[in-house]
């Protein structure tokens, strides 16, 4: 089967340009399953039960989410409720929300975790003991998918390794910069350190460059308004034999 990854959708832009080019992609690809991480979706960063809708409504089947999942008090329910939504599951326990899933196929079960780094990030517990407390419930999973959100490439890297044979794919969201080390680790897991991001071309992460300049020389507060102009969607598609979970092909998406 053929899974799209893609990375973070960005505010507006990033939304409706995911909606113009999606559903055709999908075909000409043949995707069978499509999961994108929609921390930013929302207008002024977060998530909101609108945008995460509006992404189901463009074609996008999961949405995994990030540090900023937390930042839209109405956006709460709606994460206890979903199973098609997750958030890191190696924040504190009690928090709103879980940090895996199983998605059932019919003729086969895909699981999907959410993990949260621990380095430069929000304060969280151990992602690697964390992932290792739920592998076990993903049992009956032929496919797991790992979407690990994460700062440092050397902990995504360490990440990709620790999970190498016991994984189908690990691949890495939040710096927004899609990667060019996609493959496959020596135990057969795919592995790529950041997907990318889905929003304007021409910005700083999808926020307006002079606003991020200005914000790094001066150390002045600053609202981080959504930059504006020429999309680009950037992603993953891992193609993965049903029978054995093993990852066949990856290809990088890159649509502008």
């Amino acid at each position: 089967m053929n899974i799209l990854v893609i990375g973070d959708v960005v505010s507006a832009a990033g939304c409706e340009f995911l909606r113009s080019v999606l559903p055709t992609y999908k075909k000409v690809k043949g995707i069978d399953l499509c999961v994108a991480n929609g921390e930013n979706s929302a207008v002024g960063n977060g998530i909101t039960p609108a945008s995460a809708n509006y992404l189901f409504d463009s074609g996008v089947d999961f949405i995994t989410t990030g540090n900023h999942v937390y930042r839209r008090r109405e956006f709460y329910e709606m994460l206890d409720e979903r199973e098609d939504i997750i958030r890191p599951a190696n924040f504190y326990k009690g928090n709103p929300g879980s940090g895996y899933s199983v998605i059932d196929l019919g003729f086969l079960k895909v699981g999907i975790i959410n993990l949260s780094g621990a380095v430069y990030m929000d304060r969280c517990e151990n992602p690697f003991t964390t992932v290792d407390e739920i592998l076990p419930k993903l049992s009956d999973c032929r496919i797991i998918l790992v979407d690990f959100h994460a700062e440092a490439t050397a902990e995504k890297r360490a990440m990709g390794f620790y999970l190498d044979g016991r994984v189908s794919a690990v691949f890495g969201t939040h710096t927004h910069v899609l990667t060019a080390d996609a493959g496959l680790l020596p135990k057969g897991t795919a592995y790529i350190t950041d997907i990318g991001m889905t929003g304007v071309k021409h910005s700083s992460l999808g926020v307006k460059p002079e606003i991020s300049i200005e914000w790094l020389k001066t150390g002045m507060p600053a609202r981080f308004d959504a930059a504006e102009g020429s999309c680009m969607m950037n992603g993953c598609i891992f193609e993965i034999d049903n029978k054995t979970g093993k990852v066949i092909s990856i290809e990088t998406v890159n649509i502008e």
